[in-house]
């Protein structure tokens, strides 16, 4: 293996495995349920792929590997092995470098999961989902509650960095519902959680349950209850809120994620990935094909299933800037900011509206940085959609 040198550009590499064993009536990830897949053709793809990119990112050194999805933990170890000694061909490591795994418990299972920790994964991310057989049900996922609880437990004595995710402001859910569950997920939990609110997603199953009228869901103000008690519970076990959606203990906040939300380097290979790079001052985009055959045919035929690779203007990488950034809890950088916009936040209504929100308790700016205050994680696409408007001025 060789090592990064320290003044080397660092970036992140999202792996995009698409299948799933079905699929949930909440998620418009760019999943797809296949009958059979052959892997062998699927590492041959992403392997070419990766050399494709790889010879566009001389001078980058990798800091993280994210192996999302659909259901990466579907993937044989061998897989996962053989695309992760490519990356480590194609670009020096960085000493910490984070290799994280998506996994659903249904497809959790001891011997496979050492099988991943020994080939490199040293993150696993499982899509618990709930604690709980009723919601399970309703959220169409194909493990339950004694699944769930053996999968983290399999997680727990493999990796000591973990994580797993929950939904909750569900349908018909209680609030003291959720501070059980909650509560319960956090004795489980090692270092961190991944706890989002249901939305109802353009093109889902779900959606055309809402607009039916079959699903009802949580008003705005019990939503923010939901929030807040959610925050209030993991700050009381040790978990400080870093993200919209994401709460860890020290030092075990997912790294590759950071590398989106701090509008970082990283390249993504695989149907639908997307990637952001840097090049002589320029940041540029990357779109893969998503639909997973047209895909490969393009991948084998091409080396790669790109179907769009442009260069960012100014206004597009202020905008991306401020959809990201301002998930975090630690906010955006104004010296960062300013360096890679060319002193833009000085010289725009942007700072003037950040003044404004600030006023309202929405914002807070100081000489190093500015983010949502608590109130603002409330209102946080209010914001982006006042702060996004006219942003090329």
């Amino acid at each position: 293996m060789i090592y990064a040198q320290p003044n080397q550009k660092k970036f992140g590499l999202y792996i995009h495995w698409p299948f799933c064993l079905t699929k949930c009536p909440y998620c418009d990830f760019n999943s797809h349920v296949r009958t059979s897949v052959t892997w062998q053709d699927w590492l041959k793809g992403l392997k070419q792929e990766m050399c494709f990119y790889g010879q566009r990112s001389w001078g980058h050194s990798l800091s993280s590997i994210f192996f999302g999805g659909g259901t990466p933990s579907l993937m044989p170890p061998k897989m996962v092995e053989e695309l992760i000694n490519t990356a480590d061909k194609i670009w020096p490591f960085t000493a910490d470098i984070e290799i994280s795994l998506e996994a659903n418990p249904s497809s959790i299972e001891n011997q496979k999961i050492k099988a991943y920790r020994d080939c490199g994964v040293n993150r696993l991310s499982i899509g618990v989902q709930s604690l709980m057989d009723d919601a399970l049900k309703l959220l169409g996922r194909y493990h339950n509650r004694q699944q769930a609880m053996q999968a983290i437990d399999i997680a727990g004595n493999n990796f000591e960095n973990f994580s797993f995710d929950l939904i909750y402001a569900r349908p018909q859910q209680h609030l003291n519902e959720w501070e059980k569950e909650l509560k319960m997920a956090l004795t489980l939990a090692a270092n961190h959680l991944s706890l989002y609110q249901l939305t109802i997603e353009p093109g889902t199953a779900f959606e055309k349950s809402y607009q039916a009228g079959y699903l009802t869901m949580p008003t705005e103000e019990l939503s923010a209850d939901f929030y807040n008690l959610t925050n209030n519970i993991t700050m009381d076990y040790g978990f400080h809120l870093y993200e919209v959606s994401n709460y860890a203990k020290s030092g075990y906040e997912c790294r590759h994620n950071l590398t989106y939300w701090n509008y970082q380097d990283y390249i993504g290979i695989g149907p639908g990935a997307h990637g952001r790079l840097s090049f002589n001052g320029q940041k540029f985009a990357s779109l893969q094909t998503k639909i997973p055959e047209s895909w490969l045919h393009q991948v084998i035929h091409f080396g790669h299933g790109t179907k769009d690779f442009y260069c960012l203007t100014l206004n597009e990488q202020i905008q991306e800037r401020l959809l990201m950034g301002l998930r975090l809890s630690s906010g955006i950088d104004i010296s960062r900011f300013n360096l890679e916009t060319g002193n833009y936040l000085s010289n725009s209504t942007l700072y003037q509206k950040l003044l404004f929100l600030q006023a309202q308790d929405l914002i807070t700016v100081t000489s190093k940085n500015f983010s949502v205050t608590a109130n603002g994680r409330l209102r946080l696409n209010s914001i982006l959609r006042y702060l996004l408007a006219n942003t090329d001025n």
